[in-house]
């Protein structure tokens, strides 16, 4: 049980008077979840041997702090039984491996135990095609006062592909997201557009374009329709307690975890607003 005071002023032309009025609020609580972070990110161009895994549990809505979950036995097993051990680092929850191996298109199987439960997922590493360009136009949108950025990127035409956005402005500490398929550009020039009223020159703007699996999309696609990404919100800004990922409690599977094990390749680019 939460106590909310609430502070009515009434001010008038020759006294001033207040009250004060005591309102009890029941807040349901829930048990903690486990949160697990467990997004592995290549980087094109680079070796991907050092891959982090955070866990977290969910907290009450006031809590300004996000509890972290340490003890934990963290490992990812690929296809030729390579094991790659994450052990927590001196910040508590964050477990780190610093010789990991990433093969495109190879299936990776991540067990987590954890307070005598054991959560397991299985994904595959995704490639994703290298950023062509990035154009900017001003003075667009329905009011003229607003900039845009179009990233290019050229799908391969050979299998069904899947793709995420994310685009990160200087004004901003949010990311926005953006997950594409390519039915309809099969082998073809495909773009992914930011438009905004806050772009000013000399800003950065991060961009990252990562392969996906079609699960992940379609996860993702539920976070950012529940976010309302399309009115500048975060995916990660939501409550995700109704949006099931990919890994299995296999101690009892109702009482599932919150998070996703993805693996992906990326392409990445600052392009400076002008």
């Amino acid at each position: 049980m939460k106590k909310i005071k609430i502070i009515l002023a009434f001010i008038g032309l020759i006294v001033i008077s207040g009250c004060e009025t005591v309102v009890d609020i029941d807040l349901n609580t829930m048990e903690p979840k486990l949160v697990i972070d467990a997004a592995i990110k290549w980087q094109k161009g680079t070796l991907g041997n050092v891959q982090t895994i955070k866990l977290s549990t969910t907290s009450s809505y006031y809590d300004t702090q996000i509890p972290a979950v340490s003890g934990a036995t963290i490992f990812i097993t690929d296809a030729s039984n390579n094991v790659f051990n994450f052990v927590e680092s001196n910040i508590a929850g964050s477990y780190v491996c610093s010789n990991f191996t990433p093969v495109l298109n190879r299936n990776y199987t991540l067990t987590v135990n954890s307070n005598g439960t054991t959560y397991t997922a299985t994904e595959t590493l995704k490639p994703v095609p290298q950023i062509d360009r990035i154009e900017q136009n001003n003075n667009t949108g329905f009011s003229g006062d607003a900039t845009e950025i179009k990233t290019f990127y050229t799908d391969n035409g050979t299998t069904q592909d899947f793709y995420l956005f994310k685009f990160k402005p200087s004004y901003t500490i949010i990311p926005i997201y953006f997950a594409q398929e390519d039915i309809s550009f099969q082998g073809n020039q495909i773009l992914g557009l930011y438009r905004s009223n806050k772009l000013e020159p000399g800003q950065n703007f991060e961009i990252t374009l990562s392969g996906i699996s079609r699960q992940y999309y379609n996860y993702m696609r539920i976070l950012i329709s529940i976010a309302g990404n399309n009115s500048g919100g975060s995916p990660f800004q939501s409550p995700s307690a109704t949006v099931r990922g990919n890994i299995i409690n296999t101690n009892n599977e109702a009482n599932y975890p919150l998070g996703y094990f993805s693996l992906s390749e990326q392409d990445y680019r600052n392009y400076i607003v002008n």
